[in-house]
């Protein structure tokens, strides 16, 4: 059943609590000389006890508020609760950001109804920029959001975290295929160039190997300030993999015609 306007409200509110309660355990450990562990994998995947205090601090407030929903978050295993919503929280999106001291990382809180990520806010507290998106719209700290009208893949501002992260051949030619058409590219950003994007300053994201928290929160904000956020085969972008999202949907179109391919 889909949430009433009452509850969706009282959720945002709670869910800026949440960032606050992250904000409070990360930023003491920013720009210090924090330890660095590395998770493993295909490439360096760091993780810091800014990350862990993050999330435990999350999740805390949720089990004491409302202790019937589940929890899906990045550093702890996912917790199954009796109620179909779930918070899905990312504590340091952008860590290899973070432990560079440069501050395009953010908090990433989700809440999925059980078919669709419903809210989302992204948190940035060194900037002091909240980035909201629900049904009620899109907002930057009480500011409305709106993406920007680009209808061409030649004056376009295309951006990607890291072209590692395309982890096939095919892949990875899909994006070079796309990018050398761009107008302008530019790596990095994380989650914060998602915002942007809501913000109209980006026209295109696209990325691969994402996991759901890495992006559930940040498809409630492109979607209410105009813009799409998909797989690259069109279907849902909810569950990571490949991920393409645009300001302009007729834009969003075309790119899935030459990526789908890929995906």
């Amino acid at each position: 059943m889909p949430l009433t306007t009452d509850q969706l409200t009282e959720y945002l509110d709670f869910a800026e609590q949440l960032a606050e309660a992250a904000a409070a355990a990360i930023e003491p450990y920013f720009r210090t000389a924090i330890k660095v562990e590395d998770k493993g994998g295909r490439f360096f995947d760091p993780v810091t006890a800014a990350d862990k205090a993050a999330e435990q601090a999350m999740r805390k407030l949720i089990r004491n508020r409302y202790p019937m929903h589940g929890v899906l978050g990045e550093e702890e295993a996912a917790y199954a609760g009796e109620s179909e919503l779930t918070w899905v929280l990312d504590p340091i999106d952008g860590t290899r950001a973070f432990v560079t001291g440069l501050p395009l990382w953010g908090t990433l809180i989700a809440l999925n109804d059980g078919q669709r990520p419903v809210l989302g806010v992204m948190n940035q507290p060194f900037t002091g920029e909240r980035y909201f998106g629900s049904a009620q719209g899109a907002w930057r700290n009480g500011t409305a959001l709106k993406t920007r009208t680009c209808s061409q893949l030649t004056s376009a501002k295309l951006m990607c975290t890291t072209p590692d992260m395309f982890d096939t051949v095919k892949r990875k030619n899909a994006f070079e295929q796309v990018a050398s058409q761009a107008q302008l590219v530019r790596f990095g950003g994380d989650c914060y160039a998602y915002c942007m994007l809501a913000s109209g300053f980006v026209d295109v994201i696209i990325e691969a190997a994402l996991q759901p928290y890495d992006v559930q929160a940040l498809i409630p904000i492109i979607e209410a300030a105009g813009g799409r956020m998909t797989a690259w085969d069109g279907s849902t972008a909810q569950n990571g993999g490949t991920v393409v999202a645009c300001g302009d949907p007729t834009l969003h179109t075309q790119l899935i015609e030459l990526l789908q391919h890929a995906s």
